[in-house]
């Protein structure tokens, strides 16, 4: 019979700065649990000034690979070997693997997270349906409108409060699918809504501690689906708002457990399930 110590301990983690606030260590930590793998997923805090050669050490320091996030996800996609064409459209990576020679293969799973997420939270969501509004023009909604036209969405209306960010996301973005992407005014933003099967706020807007989303969701129709990808709270004023009228609502927490399947599948050999546990876990570790 062989010993548990003699099982060697697959490590990873997840590299940011600040990377203290990360809720990723309690996802990857439940699924070793239930799983029954020895493994270990830490949070590796490095500033920007040492992340190049902290990723290029991950193989030394005895890691199968790790997480990027902010501020490092941009400058990841230059630093490892070989990256996935999605995450070249995207221009991030989010999760980095360490081939067995060294190199470093990088991919990205935010797009993935996003609408494994809207699939679980609401059985008629269908990318294709018709229109998507998406609020914000940052690295999050980079790879939620990669996502969506890669899944057939016939539009995406872009809204940010820089118009300017937002025309230069959508020209990078062009030609991923079939459908189209229409820059709007922000200060016109509620008349986008009219005719969308979707609407994603990707901002920091509502947030806890941040500015709240103004928004009038009267032209918006109540069988569109509306997502926050923020989860703290876990139900904005967005959301709220959006419920009391009658559309159906996904929240943010699913997006975060749904992008980190793939990577621990890649790292501990396993593809996990997001369950109702796995939920009320991560909650009860946030702040």
């Amino acid at each position: 019979m062989t010993d548990v110590c003699d099982i060697p301990l697959i490590r990873a983690g997840v590299m940011g700065w600040p990377v203290d606030h990360s809720l990723s260590p309690r996802v990857h930590g439940f699924w070793l649990d239930r799983y029954r793998i020895r493994g270990e997923y830490l949070r590796i805090p490095v500033a920007p000034e040492d992340f190049i050669g902290r990723l290029r050490a991950l193989r030394q320091e005895g890691f199968v690979g790790c997480n990027v996030t902010v501020p490092h996800k941009e400058t990841a996609l230059k630093a490892v070997d070989e990256a996935h064409p999605l995450a070249k459209r995207i221009g991030a990576v989010n999760t980095v693997v360490v081939w067995p020679d060294g190199s470093l293969y990088g991919f990205n799973t935010d797009g993935f997270g996003f609408l494994e997420n809207l699939r679980a939270g609401y059985a008629g969501f269908d990318p294709a349906a018709g229109p998507a509004v998406v609020l914000g023009a940052g690295g999050a909604a980079r790879a939620v409108i990669a996502a969506l036209l890669d899944a057939g969405a016939p539009e995406v209306r872009l809204l940010n409060r820089t118009r300017e960010r937002a025309e230069h996301l959508a020209g990078e973005l062009s030609g991923i699918g079939a459908g189209t992407i229409t820059v709007g005014d922000w200060d016109a933003r509620a008349d986008h809504l009219d005719g969308a099967a979707l609407l994603a706020n990707t901002t920091t807007l509502g947030m806890h501690g941040q500015r709240p989303l103004e928004l009038d969701l009267s032209a918006l129709p109540v069988t569109a689906l509306v997502n926050d990808i923020v989860y703290v709270p876990l139900e904005t004023d967005l959301l709220a708002r959006a419920r009391a009228r009658g559309n159906p609502v996904v929240d943010g927490l699913g997006m975060l457990l749904h992008q980190a399947r793939p990577g621990f599948e890649a790292w501990f050999g396993k593809l996990p399930d997001v369950t109702e546990e796995l939920r009320v876990h991560v909650l009860a570790g946030r702040d």
